[in-house]
C-alpha cells in the first residue's frame, strides 16, 4: 500500500510539474482492493505528503484523517462500473479544457492505442463534486479511457497510475497539436 501511495504522490507531482493542474485543481486516485486512495480536497497536488492521502471504502466511508477530493463519488462510481480500471487522473489541463469550453471536438490521435472512435467522447456540464456529475461520468466512460467534461476538464483512466498519467499527458499534447493546427489553418498564408 505504501508503494501505491508513493506512486500516487509521484503522479500528482508529475502532472503538476507538466502544468496539467494548477492551484488546487485536479484529483488522482488508485484502487487498493476494496478501497481507494485519493487526493485530498482543497490542497494543491504539488508537494503532497503520505498523510495527506485519504483512504475511502467503496461506499464513500472515509477510513483515515482528512477529507477526500470533492470528486470522490466520480472516482468511486467509475471503479464500481469498470473492474479493469485501477487508477484515475482528473485534470483541468489548459488545452483540453480549452476544447471543453468550446464547440470543437477533440480528435483521437494515434499514439495511445487503437482508434475506435474518431473523436474523444464528452459529456454535458454538471456541477463539479455533484452526484449528477459522478453518475454522468460513470454512465458515459463505458469502454473509453478518456472522457471530456464540458466546461470543466478531462478524466483519464488506466489499469495503473502510470498508464492514466501517460494518457493525461498524451491527451493534452494532442489537444495542443490540434489547437495549433486550427490556428495555422485559420490565417491566410502570407507570401
Amino acid at each position: 500500500m505504501e508503494e501505491s501511495i508513493s506512486q500516487l504522490i509521484e503522479v500528482c507531482e508529475n502532472i503538476y510539474d507538466k502544468q496539467l493542474v494548477s492551484g488546487k485543481s485536479g484529483n488522482v486516485s488508485v484502487r487498493l482492493g476494496d478501497y481507494i486512495a485519493i487526493t485530498p480536497t482543497l490542497k494543491s497536488l504539488n508537494n503532497l505528503k503520505e498523510e495527506d492521502i485519504v483512504l475511502v471504502d467503496m461506499e464513500s466511508n472515509v477510513l483515515t484523517k482528512g477529507n477526500p477530493s470533492s470528486e470522490v463519488n466520480m472516482h468511486l462510481n467509475v471503479y464500481k462500473k469498470r473492474s479493469d480500471v485501477n487508477a484515475i487522473v482528473h485534470t483541468h489541463s489548459p488545452y483540453v479544457t480549452g476544447f471543453a469550453f468550446s464547440s470543437k471536438k477533440l480528435k483521437r490521435l494515434e499514439g495511445f492505442g487503437e482508434i475506435k472512435n474518431p473523436y474523444l467522447p464528452s459529456i454535458e456540464y454538471e456541477k463539479p463534486g455533484t452526484l449528477e456529475l459522478a453518475n454522468s461520468v460513470s454512465n458515459n466512460i463505458k469502454e473509453e479511457d478518456v472522457l471530456i467534461l464540458k466546461k470543466h476538464g478531462v478524466i483519464c483512466v488506466g489499469k495503473n497510475l502510470k498508464e492514466a498519467e501517460s494518457l493525461a499527458v498524451f491527451i493534452e499534447e494532442s489537444a495542443k497539436t490540434q489547437f495549433v493546427s486550427y490556428m495555422l489553418n485559420s490565417v491566410e498564408d502570407i507570401e
